[in-house]
Formats: structure tokens, sequence, C-alpha cells
């Protein structure tokens, strides 16, 4: 985990500039500086160094190799120790015990069908010198992220948005993605175009390469990941006896590290379920530190359940309890850390339980986060799997039905079951119509409303809504928040709920085994009942780590914020005159219309 940056220009000698980017990066990596440039001095490369793998010299970057390469890698890949055995035995030689000596040998080896040979969260890029060539990777979800400009000053690529204004990057920011966030709350692009709040800055997409050769002045960007959705033919029991094995062989690859490793713990079935796993695979009575974000008195705190957990496993656990007025003296620091909008004080929560877990000298943490995604755990996801039961005709649909005490499934859930390309076109009406709502100045919307951004797919099954939310929903956004929060404080994040070939597993399976007998994940929870309290293994209240945001956005300071953010947004033509006459509404964090804090996230980036 480290942050990178690189220029590849006609105009000699960037070397300056990118020691500023890299510089802007340092939170990222506070183990360590390099930068390299060619001898033509036509591409230049830098990093900064969180050592996790390797804490030797050997393992500094840019990495060199073969005479021939040149990389700066951000992330880690998992299963390094079984790609570096297998490429020794085809004759290659390794300098270091790194994972990313690994990229450079698995490269020059498989060229850009390395990528399907990898497990793990990165975003690199490799200076072929031999074929004066850019190659450049993300990995399959979006962990890890990989900006770039692109213009005739040549390409332009780094960690984080912010280090692009140090070398001067036009700082214009994308309304038709503000019109959206500000609208509906969602922050990302829901068509992956590779879009992002700043109209100079593009993303490079997750599960994406790009190759970019200078002589021609060419940039391709190819996919080169994707899931099969269709069902697989597997009895329960053998489902639940490979997902467990997945998970298990997922969370132990995720161990392997250098340094002091702990976990994220809020009581929820995710991370304590990440916990589980480690305790029973180490089974040396390992001492784990596990850290909580806690909130007394508040209704939906989960301080108890993580406690219990904890002691059950024997961890060292850590609290912190973030309140008004840290979040009042924070703000500015924390949104700036995010160059992008986010979606509530909930991602503000984690930002402080990494925080904690630097204070008490651990580098990597594992998180339960993907889970839900893959697994249909938000309430949400519900009527998709009863619309789904209906539209085929199951004879599950009734008891489903009826286990879920569910009285939301009427006549208009029976037609969108019936009719899921209406269904689509209706949410992207609903969608349209939030943004043309009053709140906006009329003339803004007429200029950035977007359809294409309003999109929304064809749900014909359960596993469609989870590929859109995997792919183009909100997942990557989540996966943003986690990176940036947790590099803000030098801190790794692991995610063993997002190995491929994990995923891959889960949407082979019918939607049943998903979703069961009132029962989101119904196949982790199978999988983890024997190891984990009752109480946790078929909890069904799910909070979805959620702070008192309602209680915090009636501080003072605060109100007195957000007063500030919409006068900024009337001045610059976004929202109408009118709003300023508004009273600001506290909301909880998943509230919908949450337009009091969007307006104090917007209006920070202006």
């Amino acid at each position: 985990m480290c942050g990178i940056a690189g220029i590849v220009s006609p105009r000699p000698d960037k070397m300056q500039d990118v020691q500023q980017m890299i510089s802007c990066l340092s939170h990222r990596g506070p183990d360590g500086e390099a930068t390299w440039q060619n001898d033509a001095q036509t591409i230049a490369l830098g990093h900064r160094r969180l050592s996790i793998i390797d804490l030797s010299d050997a393992g500094n970057q840019p990495m060199h190799y073969m005479d021939r390469y040149t990389i700066v890698h951000n992330g880690e890949i998992y299963n390094y120790k079984e790609l570096r055995q297998e490429l020794s035995a085809k004759g290659y030689n390794f300098h270091s015990h790194s994972d990313t000596e690994v990229i450079l040998a698995a490269y020059d080896c498989w060229k850009a069908d390395c990528l399907q040979h990898f497990d793990g969260m990165f975003a690199f890029a490799i200076w072929d010198q031999k074929e004066h060539k850019l190659f450049a990777a993300r990995d399959r979800f979006g962990e890890k992220p990989f900006y770039y400009c692109y213009s005739d000053d040549g390409f332009f690529f780094v960690s984080e948005i912010k280090a692009f204004w140090k070398i001067g990057v036009e700082k214009n920011y994308n309304s038709n993605l503000l019109l959206q966030y500000i609208a509906t709350g969602f922050a990302q692009d829901a068509m992956d175009t590779g879009a992002t709040y700043w109209q100079q800055v593009k993303k490079l997409p997750a599960r994406h390469y790009l190759e970019f050769i200078p002589s021609t002045d060419q940039l391709q960007i190819i996919p080169y990941f994707d899931i099969d959705k269709s069902d697989g033919n597997i009895s329960s029991e053998k489902a639940i006896e490979k997902f467990r094995n997945l998970f298990f062989n997922s969370v132990d690859k995720r161990l392997r590290s250098d340094v002091e490793i702990g976990t994220s713990l809020s009581g929820g079935l995710d991370s304590s379920s990440v916990v589980a796993a480690i305790h029973q695979l180490k089974q040396t009575g390992l001492v784990q530190k596990a850290f909580t974000a806690s909130f007394p008195g508040f209704e939906k705190d989960e301080t108890q359940l993580a406690s219990n957990v904890a002691v059950k496993f024997g961890l060292s656990h850590f609290f912190t309890s973030p309140n008004e007025e840290d979040i009042a003296f924070d703000l500015e620091k924390f949104l700036s850390q995010h160059d992008e909008p986010v979606s509530s004080f909930s991602v503000y929560a984690q930002y402080k339980v990494y925080q904690l877990a630097k204070q008490h000298g651990v580098k990597v943490i594992l998180d339960g986060q993907g889970a839900d995604e893959i697994l249909a755990g938000y309430s949400k996801y519900t009527h998709w799997f009863l619309q789904e039961l209906y539209a085929s005709g199951s004879s599950q649909f009734e008891k489903e039905k009826a286990a879920f005490n569910s009285t939301m499934f009427n006549l208009k859930n029976k037609l969108a079951s019936k009719f899921p390309g209406w269904t689509a076109i209706q949410l992207e009406k609903k969608s349209i119509k939030k943004q043309r709502a009053s709140i906006f100045n009329k003339d803004f919307v007429q200029e950035y409303l977007n359809r294409s951004s309003v999109y929304k797919p064809v749900v014909k099954t359960l596993n469609d809504i989870l590929y859109f939310d995997v792919f183009g929903g909100g997942l990557e956004e989540l996966l943003r928040n986690a990176d940036r929060n947790a590099m803000a404080h030098g801190i790794e994040v692991r995610l063993p709920f997002l190995n491929h070939e994990l995923v891959q597993f889960v949407f082979s399976l019918p939607s049943v085994l998903k979703i069961h007998n009132g029962y989101s994940k119904y196949i982790l929870r199978q999988s983890m009942a024997d190891m984990l309290p009752a109480e946790i293994a078929w909890r069904k209240d799910k909070i979805g780590f959620e702070p008192p945001q309602h209680q915090w956005m009636q501080h003072s300071q605060l109100q007195d914020k957000i007063h500030e953010a919409k006068k900024k947004l009337v001045q610059d033509n976004i929202l109408a005159p009118s709003v300023l006459k508004n009273p600001i509404q506290p909301k909880a964090a998943y509230e919908s219309n949450n337009y009091d804090w969007r307006f104090l996230s917007a209006a920070h980036l202006l």
C-alpha cells in the first residue's frame, strides 16, 4: 500500500513535477520516498512507500527488473509466494522477497495476461524500456485508485487527485456528477466511464488496464475481467463447504505480512466472520488487536455485540467514540482527504477507526467490506429477490414472502417482475425528477442534467442487481472511501470477501443460497454458524455501520458550516437562492433526501 505518480511526456525533465506529486502523497507512504527518470528524461516515476512485505531496501520502488522494466506499485498481490514459485520454475530470478518484483516477472512472462494470475488489490504502472510503452492496471473491484490526465503535454498518473493540483492541472468540477450527487446522494459514475468530479481528471476503471505508447500518442483502455452471472449446479451442502474453503483461503492469504495485523470489528456478521476465520486459521492463541467505533447512548450502537466477539476470540479490543465536537474539528482535513464527495458521516466514523489503529501501532487491517454487495446483505435486495421468485413462478415465493413478513410486495412489484425493462425506465425517470427538484438553479439543471448519469439496469434476477452494485453501483464508492480513510493514517486495508474466485463462486449460486427463509447472506451464516455466537450469526437487525449523524448535525458549528456551504452553492449558480431560506434538517446517515450533508460535502469541492 503506497502512493504512486508518473509522467510520460515529450517535454523533457518532468522530475520536479513528479517530486511535487509524491510529496503530496506522504500520508500514503510514510516509510520512504524515491523517484526515477529514464536517460531521455521523457518518463519520470515516483513512489511513497508503506512497508508491509519485505521491509528491506530490496523492496524499494521504483523497482527495476531485467534492465528493461521499471514499476511503481500500490497495493498487495496476496498469492505472490505461489506465483514466485511458478515463475522460478520457468527460470525467473528474484532479488527481493516482495510481491512487487513478482509483478515484474509475471508481466515479462505473460504480458497483459499476468492480471489473470493475480489475487490482490493493486494499481501499478510498468515502463517497458524495450517497447517504449507504459502498461498500467487496476484491480478487479477498484480497491486501489489510479487517476490520470492526458493532454498534449503528456500522460500523467497519480494515486490521489489532490496531487494534480500541485503541478497546475486546472481544477474545474464536473457539473454532471455534482448535480447527480446532490440530487440522489449517489457519488460515482454509474456507467463506469472513468469520469471523476473533475473535468481534467479521469480514473482507470476497475478491472481494466491501459497501454500508452508515447511515440504514436496512442492510449488504449482494455477490460480484463468479468463475472459470469449464470447459476451453476451444486447442492446446498457442497456450496456451503466450498464457500467456507474459499473464504478461509482468502483470509489466510490476506494474513501475509511482515508487520502487525489487526481487524475492524463492528459487531456485525461480516467483520465478526473475518475475526472468527483468523482465529480458526491460526490455532496458536494469537491475540490480535481489534478496533471499534462506539457511540454510547445511540440506539444503533453495536459496542456490546463487538465486545462479545472480542471476548470470545481473546482479542485486544480498542474503542473510538467520535462525536460532534470531533467532526467539527476534523471536517476540513477529513473532506480534503477524499477529493470527491462522501455519502454521510458514516465515512468519518471509519476514518476514526483507522486513526485508532495507527495510534496502536497496527499498519494492516482486515475488514468485512464487500460482503453485503456480493451476498445481498442490504434490505433493499429483498424485493429484487422476491420479484425474481415471482417472475419465475417459483413454489418458494409465498414461503419467502411470509418469512420476510413482507407487506411491500404489491402490484407495483408484480409489474416490475414481469416488465423489468419498463421498471428500469421508471427508476431512471424518478432519478431525473430528483435532479429537477426546486432546490436547484433551473439553468444549472437544464445545462448539466445528463440522462446517462441516471442509468438503471434491467433487473430480471437478484444477480443482475448485485452485478450492477459491484461494478457500477455503490461498491467502488465504499472502496474509495476506505482507501482514503486508511491511507490518511498510513494503514493498509485488506478485504477477504473480494477475492475474485470467491466472488465468482457466489455469483454462480442460486439466489436462495444468498437470501433464504428471511435471512440475507444465508450461505455466510451457514458457513460460520458453528464459530460465531448465535446473536451474531443469525441477527436480522442490520445496522450498516451507522453513527448518530442526526445528533451531530444539530451542532452549532456544523450548522454554520452547512449554511456557508449553501451560500457557496448558490453563488456558483448550482442551488436556487430560495434554499437559503430553508431551515437545516438534520438526517440520519442513510436517510433519503439527506441534502444538508450533501451541500456540505459538495461545497468543499468548489
